[in-house]
């Protein structure tokens, strides 16, 4: 019996110590991890003209750790927040998501950057925040970056489409991660104020525009995948309106571009000549597709090419990459010298950095 119990201790000790060991290398990699992209990152932005100021917001990574509570109604309260979505069942962002993160985290330092994920855990107080931000360390270097589950019954309340959302069926609805995603950018944007864009933009440079819609590859029709506007700002409102009253979900882009272009139609009439100068409509600028689509979507594969000579966007906010189009087909690829691998290098180098030491990073 003596002897039974001591193999007993002896099998707990030696379990318990791979344990232990586990544990340290897992911890270990992870923070030589962050440690690597962390620096090699910040050698790439501070070699840059203008970045001096965004490297030592980035890495002087002092929140106060008190426990106030950490909600999009706080953090967005001053009403210049830039909101990203992800409605569908992605927990784990792929790399061209991250990058878009970064870049707006980047060229707005001084700007709460909202990510909403559906199905993800509660976000309460700063220790649920620390916790979510481990899970992206990428996006953990960065002091402006939040992240929230998105809960669809709290956007929509208090708004015209809480009845619409009460009603609907999603098992139903052929588009309904895009429909509810139409939704709720409308929402949030209704109540906080700020600017949203899809997350396959690549922002390079600040946006001077507090109201504005964008122009697509046609001028006269807006998109909604990247639009501004302060909070309680009427065309949200019309818009949720017009989106309850002329719902039709089944057909593809109806509660999205098309309704936004309804709704800007009935304030002004809007030129439908190809032009490369902003309009004004009302208090609202429709800019031009060059800020936010010099590639306009038949042509999204270049992005995926080599250039001889690079463009430079010169007149572009924003990067629109036209993942919708893309389906997956193509991804950022080290080593490639496409024009997206030198959006990468440039705009969001440390997802660029962690893609090329062979961290686990989806595609």
């Amino acid at each position: 019996m003596t002897h039974l119990l001591r193999s007993l201790q002896i099998f707990v000790c030696v379990l318990g110590l791979i344990s232990f060991v586990y544990f340290c290398r897992h911890t270990m990699k992870q923070k030589n991890f962050q440690f690597r992209i962390m620096f090699n990152a910040m050698d790439a932005t501070s070699s840059r003209p203008g970045n001096q100021n965004i490297t030592s917001e980035l890495y002087n990574n002092t929140k106060p750790m008190n426990s106030y509570e950490v909600n999009p109604s706080y953090i967005l309260r001053h009403g210049n927040g830039i909101i990203f979505l992800e409605s569908g069942n992605r927990t784990q962002p792929p790399a061209l998501v991250l990058c878009a993160l970064e870049s707006a985290a980047r060229v707005y330092p001084e700007r709460p950057i909202a990510f909403f994920i559906n199905g993800l855990s509660d976000v309460n107080t700063k220790y649920d925040e620390e916790n979510i931000r481990r899970k992206f360390p990428t996006l953990s270097l960065f002091p402006n970056v939040y992240i929230f589950p998105l809960k669809l019954e709290e956007v929509f309340k208090d708004t015209p489409l809480q009845s619409w959302f009460q009603k609907v069926n999603p098992k139903k609805e052929r588009f309904w991660v895009h429909v509810s995603s139409d939704g709720c950018r409308l929402a949030l944007i209704w109540k906080y104020g700020g600017i949203y864009m899809d997350s396959d933009f690549i922002s390079i440079k600040p946006i001077p525009y507090r109201n504005f819609l964008a122009a697509a590859a046609a001028s006269h029709l807006s998109s909604n995948g990247i639009f501004g506007l302060f909070a309680h700002h009427y065309f949200a409102w019309d818009a949720m309106e017009d989106f309850v009253k002329n719902y039709k979900g089944a057909i593809w882009a109806h509660q999205g571009p098309k309704l936004f272009s309804r709704v800007l139609e009935k304030y002004c009439v809007i030129p439908k000549r190809k032009r490369t100068e902003d309009f004004m409509c009302r208090n609202i600028s429709f800019l031009n597709p060059q800020r936010f689509y010099p590639i306009a979507f038949p042509q999204w594969k270049k992005y995926y090419q080599v250039w001889e000579r690079l463009p430079t966007f010169n007149t572009s906010y924003g990067l629109h990459l036209w993942n919708t189009m893309n389906k997956g087909q193509m991804t950022m690829i080290v080593g490639t010298k496409t024009l997206v691998e030198r959006l990468y290098q440039q705009h969001c180098p440390t997802t660029y950095e962690a893609l090329r030491i062979n961290e686990n990073v989806p595609l």
